[in-house]
């Protein structure tokens, strides 16, 4: 801004210089101060980088909640109440439905410079914002998932209804606030540290959503599993409390200037988001069943895939944003992104052998098989992902509401889908060792 005040000084005394050149200068240079700064130039080292670190972070945090998914099903809530499981995918998608599309937003805000002026302003509508929606959605999520559990058996439980919808309620809503706070940190500290935030905020968005949301449901579910059959009035007291939320903190929202737009363009995307994680959770709930070494993998598979579509998605968002020239889909992210897949899931997968996790060796058949589904999945997402963005940018809407809950939802339906097929072939081909579908 210095240099922007400095070329704003008129000679006091210019007689060459007429009133209509001196206004007509005043006018381009406060054009010119309005725009965003320049974006920076970063090579593909530094990228590769920051997104691998990142990536890192974010799948010890997969491995973690994955680990957690390997021991709570087993929980009696899980063995009761088996629509739980419906809604693992739904509440975990909400990483990407809500913290990563704030972050993504915010990284777009930290490279046009509003994070500098506006912080309290950017805080205030974004925290409103993502707590209205976690807490509608969480409610659609538990509904779909009472009617998706209800209409194969044709057996209605009240019990088990309200104990899906408060449980799924109060888990959004703390989850959102928590992240939300914690992603506002990461994109401030990243701005300070001269970090790229598209590169590392919604991978660490990813990590922390998993563990604490599926901490959170699991926890909260088995308190209220104890009283069922008992009574209903703590379960109706969360759900009426969650719903009178959603008014106030959507209204708070619409009257900011900098979630305006979201809250409008948001809720179609979130909730189509939250239909495609729930027939993900379908696919999960059957296969779990059918192959129990396939929880723990199946966190793993989703997480990369949704944290690579994320930051791609986030940096082409932002380069539309600032101006800068759009790459091709088989841009040099896209390939960076494509080479880290293998890396990235071969030490994720050794880890959790390593802590004799699940119920599934190693051999080299399951490797090559599971890597084939993840590099299949990666692909297919950061190619609708160039497309999606693209797309939306030209129909006037902001990719960084809209883009990011798809393509998380849509990975965790590849992911969940792809994995158990990879299952399925595993089975038929006999490379089933003793523990592989125990």
């Amino acid at each position: 801004m210095n240099r922007i005040k400095n070329n704003t000084r008129m000679p006091r005394n210019s007689g060459s210089t007429n009133e209509t050149d001196v206004h007509a200068d005043a006018c381009r240079l406060i054009a010119n101060s309005n725009k965003p700064p320049e974006p920076k130039y970063e090579n593909s080292w530094t990228a590769g980088v920051q997104m691998f670190v990142s990536f890192l972070l974010a799948g010890y945090g997969m491995v973690a909640a994955s680990l957690l998914l390997d021991k709570v099903q087993h929980w009696d809530v899980f063995q009761v109440v088996s629509e739980v499981y419906i809604l693992v995918p739904a509440l975990l998608g909400l990483k990407g439905n809500l913290e990563m599309t704030l972050a993504s937003r915010l990284s777009t805000h930290a490279h046009l410079g509003h994070i500098d002026s506006n912080l309290s302003a950017l805080i205030v509508g974004n925290m409103c914002l993502i707590q209205c929606q976690a807490v509608l959605v969480g409610f659609l999520a538990a509904m779909a998932a009472v009617a998706m559990g209800w209409i194969p058996d044709g057996q209605f439980d009240i019990h088990h209804a309200m104990l899906l919808c408060a449980s799924s309620v109060l888990t959004a809503s703390f989850a959102s606030l928590v992240l939300g706070l914690i992603m506002i940190g990461v994109i401030v500290l990243s701005k300070h540290m001269d970090i790229n935030p598209d590169n590392v905020a919604t991978p660490i968005a990813a990590s922390l959503g998993d563990l604490t949301t599926l901490a959170l449901l699991s926890w909260i579910a088995s308190l209220l599993h104890r009283t069922i059959g008992s009574s209903i009035i703590l379960p109706s007291i969360i759900i009426i409390g969650g719903l009178v939320l959603v008014p106030v903190c959507g209204y708070i929202a619409y009257e900011n200037k900098f979630t305006r737009q979201a809250l409008d363009e948001g809720w179609v995307p979130v909730v189509s988001a939250m239909v495609i994680s729930s027939a993900g959770g379908l696919i999960l709930d059957y296969t779990v069943s059918n192959y129990s070494g396939i929880a723990v993998f199946q966190l793993v598979i989703n997480g990369i895939g949704g944290n690579m579509v994320a930051v791609h998605a986030s940096r082409l968002s932002t380069s539309l944003h600032t101006g800068q020239k759009m790459d091709s889909v088989l841009s040099g992210t896209t390939k960076l992104l494509m080479v880290m897949v293998i890396p990235s899931q071969l030490i994720f997968i050794h880890t959790i052998e390593y802590l004799k996790a699940g119920h599934t060796s190693l051999t080299p058949i399951f490797i090559l098989i599971y890597m084939s589904a993840a590099l299949l999945q990666v692909f297919l997402l950061l190619t609708i992902s160039h497309y999606m963005v693209v797309g939306m940018w030209k129909l006037g809407m902001d990719p960084d509401n809209s883009a990011i809950p798809y393509l998380t939802a849509l990975g965790d339906l590849l992911g969940t889908a792809l994995l158990g097929i990879a299952f399925h072939v595993l089975y038929a081909i006999g490379d089933k060792d003793s523990d592989l579908g125990d």
